[in-house]
Parts: structure tokens; C-alpha cells; sequence
């Protein structure tokens, strides 16, 4: 398998049509870093998770095996006895040598990987993005001119030769300085890791833009690094802490001048040889290289090591106090170390106090980045809250104004947290924004009766328009009177719409809306107009927030093209739904049919009067079918009283409030929205 440019330790951008050109020449024998096992792959299969130095998930699962594999990288497996010698316990080697080889499985994986990783060739990169580079044998090649020797020493088992093979066979005198030298082969190769990863999670950073996906997971990643930067130097100290014993035993050795003491029998091979038994009866190795009660060795810094039995002591006790020597004297970079005149000694203070300095510098400014990173949205809403105060107070605003000001401004903030989502839309693609907002505003806009019956490609054309209004209670969205420059879709929250038709006295008409009702339907109609001009149309409505209120708004320029759609649909439904749930249209059918009703009845009353009359003093004409008229002569034996009685009541009907421009005058006909096409 060929992994196309994706590698953490390679990462690069390439053209899309050098991947697709990739994958279609090597499907079924490469892979693309897109998809999901690519990125499984490196998220779960990359070296930095199993050294401890991971993200996300992935960190916990892998410290169980980091720790320990790490602990067989410093050495914790030896140990002294109270025979003043250095053993390594073969249970505890074993499983530090499975947990081990299992880590240095995943860095042959990852040497094999990069030799089937596609890159981009440099000299292409003057113009574009360069070309990918697919050969398996330029692949390789660059490879091993690269990193392949620092990952094949990283990746070498060196412990485990060093355990099974090496130390088994060593005899004679030099069994304790190839010891020592053994150390510090594997502490080296464990550096090497150590300073692999940094570098590689940097690499992770540029590739994907973040390490971390949240602040504390970020905070808790550096809190990390220094962990296990104060396990590095725990582990070191007590490497040089078991060293400086053995140069006790032969600075003894030395002192007594005895043929019958070797450095070999510091090796608990030698525990059961009769002549190391002689010596170490003989000898006053255990008392001088005791510093609780001896003063014979300067320990230095590693006094506590020895005094404490922490060589001696369990794994977990050697462990732990170990990792707080480590934490401590990087904290305080190395102010708490009493350090004695060995030169090896000086410079691991040196080196401690310098790293210390180094790593908690960098642990304070990442910490303070994450944290900061975390609380920046509602540090920024304080400041500018303080700012809104500052300037209220300023400007001498009443106290009801300021009220509203506040109120609306923490509104928003619970409502938005501070994101501003337009601000994100507008930076992503136009395909992947409209996606999104069909996913955020369809099944809300198809609430809206009037777009119900629309398809699929309309609604995307208004969902994308959409913008997310916020309004508090008794916030006033339209002004009877006032320009509209919006049409608003509620979603949440409800609202008091009301009119008094241009502040005629006794006219007021008032209704509620809620979710799923709109308002501002006077822009659709000037929209809808064949020749709009550019003045806005005046609001015939007042509308007030009676709680807190969410709605997506369309403004002017967005509402033309939304209209440009309406004009295609000649359909008789849309009209009607638009008359039906249009409040404009409700108060002039509500005005209509009340004078209507009144029109009925003084019909009625006029008819019943003219049957009395009819019956009482003669015959009159019948009313016409508006009562505007009357036609006939006097009746034959009536009065002529009668008749003039009658013209006197048309008379009363024609200038009073009976007539049929009476109530209607005071409510005009909303104007007809023109659905069709020029």
C-alpha cells in the first residue's frame, strides 16, 4: 500500500487532480490519506500515541504501554541488593521486553509506510502546488536520503539484544562499566524518541491546523510533555544514582588495597562465589557507602537515592520518587539540587536547570494559550460589555434604554456563545454552505406555510439567503409608517402585531404570531411588483416582541430574487396561502366582511320598513339590490306623504354610514401580488 501524501512526517498539499490521477492509477494498491483508514491509520498507528506524546483518545489508550516501555528505556529494572550488588529482575525484564518489542513493531511499520508514501517534488513547487511524486523508486530513494537512519536507529531493539544477549555472555572485570555503558546506549535511543515526537506533533499541527480539538485536551497535551520530561530526568537520575554507588564499591575496593576484591562481584552473578563472600565479610564496603552513617563518599545529589532506598525499593516506590525528583527540580529548575565537586555531576545539574528553564517556559505559555484560547470568546463579550457601559454612562442614557442594552446583549451571548456563524459560512465553499444551511433552515422555512409547497431547489435558494435575527422582549421589529427593509420568519418566540390603518381614531386591529408566521409580507408585494421602484414600502403594521424572539430575516436585495422565483409558479395555491396567512390581507377581509354585515343589515331594517309602509300607505318601488335607488311612482291610493319619506331615508343612506364606501374607505384593498412574469 501507498500512502498519497498524508503522513504526519511528510505532509504536504497537492493538487486534486494529482490525487484523483493517483487513485485512479493505483486503486486497489494504494490508499488516499482522505479517507477514514488513512486517518485511523494515523491517528492510531503513529509512532508519537505509543510514546506517550498523543491526542485525543488515543493518549490514554496508549500510556498504559508507553509507561511501562518507557520505564525499561531508563533503566528501573536494576536495582541494588543489600549483597552490594546490581540485579535485574527477569520477571520484570520479560514483560518490559514484550511491551517494548510491541512499541518498536509500530516503528518498523511506520519505516515501512514511508516507503510507500507519496510526496511532492520541491523543484515543482515554483508554480501551483507541485506535482506528486508516485514512483516507488523515487519514493525510496528520497526516503532513505532523508530520515530513514534516524528512524531505523529509533526503531532498533537495542534493549532487548542488550538484555538477552549482550549482558548474559559478559564476563570478568568489565562486566560493570559495560553495564553502565549499556545504560546509557538505551537512555540515548530513548532521547531519540523523545526528541522525535516534538518535532512530529509539529508536523500534525501544520498538516491539520490543531493538535487538539479543545483547549483543555491542549492544555493536558503540554502538561504532558512536561511529564514526561520529568520522567526523562527522574529516570537519568536514578541510572547516575546507581552509578555513583558502584563507584563507591570501588572507591572502597581501591582504598583497601585487597587482591581479593574485584569489580566483578558487584554483579549478583557472582553472589554465591565463596571468594566475594570472604571479601564482603572482610570488607567495610557496607558501612562507608552508607551516607546515613558514613561520610566517607560525597553523594551529592544522589544522596537521597542511596539513603532512602530508592535502588532497593519496589517498582512502583523507585517509580514515583523518582518522577518527583524530576518534576521538583524542573519546577525549580535545579534551585533544590546540593550538588557535590564531580565534574558528570555539575553538568546534569547544569542540564537540569537548563531544560527545566526551557520546559516550563513552554509549559506556562501553551498552558496560558490553551486556557486563554477557552475563555478569549467571554473575555471579549466582558470588555465589550464594559465598553457598552463606558459609553452608556457617557452619553447619560436613561436607565430603561440602558436596561434594553443589556438585556439584549446577554440574550445574544447565551444565544450565540459569542460565534458568529455568518462570519464561519462565509468563509467555506459554496456547495458546503449551502449544505449547511439546508441542513440548519429547511425544516424550519417549511414551517412557514408559505413555502411549503415549493421544491427543493427554491427552498436551497431561500435557505441560503437566510440571515439569524435576535430580538429581546418589547423590542419593536416594524413601525406602523416605518420603511421595511426586511421580511423575518419566526422560529421561536411570539409577537404582538397590530395596526391603527394610518392612526384613525376608533381603528385598531391587533392579532398574535408565533413560530412558523412571518411578517414584513408589504416587501414580497413590492417585490412582486413588475416595475418596483426603489423607495421600500411603507409598513402597514406595528410589531412587538412580547418574549425573546428568533427568526432567520430576508432582507430587500434578497427578497427580489426570492419574488424572481415566485413569478414561476403560476400557481392559484401560492396566491392563496400568501391572502390566508398575509396579517394585511386579514385586516382588510376582517374590515370587508364587517362592512358587509352592516351593508346586510340595513338592508334588512330598510326592507322591513318599506313592507309597513307598503302595507300602511300604499305601494312604494322596490329597493335595489344596494339600496342606492328606488324606482316606481305614488302608490294609487296612498299619500304622497310616503314618498317623500322614502327619498328622505335614501337620502339619510347615501350620505351616512351605511353606504358601501363607509367602513371600506377606512381600509384599503391590499395591493395584488403579481405571480407572473412580465
Amino acid at each position: 500500500m501507498k500512502l498519497a501524501c498524508g503522513w504526519p512526517l511528510g505532509v504536504v498539499d497537492v493538487a486534486e487532480a494529482d490525487v484523483a490521477r493517483f487513485a485512479k492509477a493505483k486503486l486497489g494498491d494504494e490508499f488516499d490519506t482522505n479517507n477514514d483508514f488513512a486517518k485511523i491509520w494515523r491517528r492510531v498507528l503513529s509512532p508519537t500515541l505509543l510514546s506517550g506524546l498523543t491526542t485525543r483518545c488515543a493518549g490514554i489508550m496508549w500510556k498504559k504501554i508507553w509507561l511501562p516501555s518507557t520505564g525499561a528505556s531508563s533503566g528501573v529494572g536494576e536495582e541494588i541488593t543489600p549483597e552490594m550488588c546490581v540485579e535485574t529482575s527477569v520477571p520484570f525484564q520479560i514483560v518490559l521486553t514484550v511491551l517494548r518489542s510491541l512499541v518498536d513493531c509500530f516503528y518498523v511499520i511506520n519505516i515501512i509506510v514511508h516507503f510507500r508514501t507519496a510526496f511532492v517534488a520541491p523543484s515543482s513547487r515554483v508554480f501551483g502546488r507541485g506535482e506528486l511524486i508516485i514512483d516507488s523508486w523515487k519514493i525510496a530513494k528520497q526516503y532513505l536520503n532523508k530520515g530513514f537512519w534516524i528512524d531505523l536507529m529509533a526503531a532498533l531493539p537495542i534493549p532487548q539484544v542488550m538484555f538477552w544477549v549482550v549482558l548474559p555472555n559478559l564476563k570478568g572485570p568489565t562486566i560493570s562499566n559495560t553495564n553502565a555503558a549499556i545504560r546509557f546506549i538505551i537512555l540515548i535511543q530513548y532521547m531519540q524518541r523523545l526528541f522525535m515526537a516534538y518535532p512530529l506533533s509539529m508536523k500534525i499541527a501544520k498538516a491539520t491546523g490543531i493538535v487538539t480539538a479543545t483547549s483543555w485536551v491542549g492544555a493536558a497535551y503540554n502538561l504532558m510533555f512536561y511529564l514526561l520530561g520529568s520522567h526523562v530526568v527522574g529516570g537519568t537520575w536514578y541510572l547516575l544514582s546507581i552509578e555513583r554507588e558502584e563507584a563507591c564499591w570501588r572507591s572502597v575496593c581501591d582504598q583497601e588495597n585487597s587482591i581479593s576484591c574485584i569489580y566483578s562481584y558487584f554483579d549478583c552473578s557472582t553472589i554465591n562465589d565463596p571468594n566475594r563472600t570472604a571479601w564482603f565479610l572482610s570488607s567495610n564496603v557496607t558501612t562507608d557507602c552508607n551516607p546515613n552513617s558514613s561520610s566517607y563518599y560525597q553523594w551529592g545529589i544522589y544522596g537521597p537515592a542511596a539513603q532512602f532506598g530508592i535502588t532497593s525499593g519496589l517498582f512502583f516506590n523507585k517509580f514515583f520518587s523518582c518522577l518527583w525528583f524530576g518534576l521538583r527540580n524542573l519546577s525549580s529548575t535545579g534551585q533544590n539540587l546540593s550538588t557535590s565537586i564531580d565534574i558528570g555531576e555539575n553538568i546534569y545539574s547544569c542540564l537540569i536547570a537548563t531544560i527545566g528553564l526551557i520546559l516550563l517556559a513552554l509549559l506556562i505559555g501553551n498552558m496560558q494559550m490553551y486556557i486563554m484560547s477557552a475563555t478569549a470568546r467571554l473575555e471579549e463579550w466582558r470588555l465589550r460589555r464594559a465598553d457598552t457601559e463606558q459609553w452608556m454612562h457617557h452619553r447619560q442614557l436613561p436607565q430603561e434604554l440602558r436596561q434594553y442594552v443589556r438585556k439584549y446583549d446577554q440574550y445574544k451571548w447565551v444565544a450565540t456563545q459569542g460565534v458568529d456563524e455568518e462570519a464561519i459560512l462565509k468563509d467555506l465553499p459554496t456547495d458546503l454552505r449551502r449544505q449547511i444551511k439546508r441542513h440548519l433552515c429547511l425544516n424550519l422555512v417549511r414551517r412557514v406555510a408559505l413555502f411549503d409547497h415549493m421544491d427543493d431547489r427554491m427552498l436551497d435558494s431561500i435557505c441560503e439567503r437566510l440571515k439569524p435575527t435576535l430580538c429581546t422582549k418589547d423590542t419593536f421589529l416594524e413601525r406602523e409608517g416605518d420603511p421595511v427593509t426586511e421580511m423575518l420568519f419566526i422560529i421561536r418566540g411570539h409577537l404582538d402585531s397590530y395596526t391603527t390603518n394610518g392612526g384613525r381614531t376608533g381603528f385598531f386591529n391587533s392579532c398574535r404570531i408565533g413560530p412558523g408566521d412571518f411578517c414584513g409580507e408589504e416587501l414580497l408585494t413590492w417585490a412582486l411588483h413588475p416595475h418596483p421602484n426603489g423607495i421600500l414600502p411603507s409598513s402597514t403594521r406595528t410589531v412587538k416582541a412580547i418574549s425573546d424572539v428568533e427568526a432567520f430575516a430576508l432582507v430587500a436585495e434578497d427578497i427580489k430574487f426570492v419574488a424572481s422565483q415566485f413569478r414561476r409558479l403560476h400557481s392559484k395555491q401560492i396566491r392563496h396561502k400568501f391572502r390566508f396567512h398575509s396579517h394585511q390581507w386579514q385586516t382588510w377581509a376582517a374590515c370587508y366582511i364587517q362592512a358587509a354585515w352592516r351593508r346586510y343589515k340595513k338592508r334588512k331594517e330598510l326592507a322591513e320598513l318599506h313592507l309597513k309602509e307598503h302595507n300602511g300607505l300604499g305601494s312604494f318601488m322596490d329597493l335595489g339590490v344596494n339600496g342606492e335607488e328606488v324606482s316606481g311612482s305614488q302608490s294609487r291610493s296612498g299619500s304622497g306623504s310616503a314618498w317623500y319619506a322614502a327619498r328622505l331615508r335614501m337620502s339619510t343612506r347615501s350620505n351616512g354610514f351605511g353606504s358601501d364606501s363607509g367602513l371600506m374607505s377606512l381600509q384599503p384593498k391590499p395591493a395584488e401580488p403579481d405571480f407572473y412574469e412580465d
